[in-house]
């Protein structure tokens, strides 16, 4: 049966947009933004721990950041109910 493997989500800054067709053989690339020249691509979780090391070494990537969309909650529908944002002013 097929087993779906846990993937971690990197964001990748790069100098030079040379250096994604070498990205590619770490993980698979979602997302490229010319403009902004970064790069969202996925990882396999356990290959994570070698290939962070690589991919910081290449010669056109400025910076490797984990993405955090695992931490968000899925739950939540407005950030008024999650207590961030206040729906009256307080007066002290």
């Amino acid at each position: 049966m097929f087993k779906i493997k846990e993937r971690q989500s990197l964001v990748v800054s790069i100098a030079s947009r040379r250096v994604i067709r070498v990205l590619r053989h770490y993980g698979r690339i979602q997302y490229v933004s010319k403009k902004m020249r970064y790069v969202i691509m996925y990882v396999d979780a356990d290959r994570v721990a070698s290939v962070l090391p690589e991919i910081k070494k290449l010669r056109n990537v400025t910076k490797v950041v984990f993405s955090h969309w695992r931490e968000l909650d899925p739950e939540v529908v407005d950030l008024k109910s999650t207590g961030l944002y206040k729906t009256q002013d307080e007066d002290d």
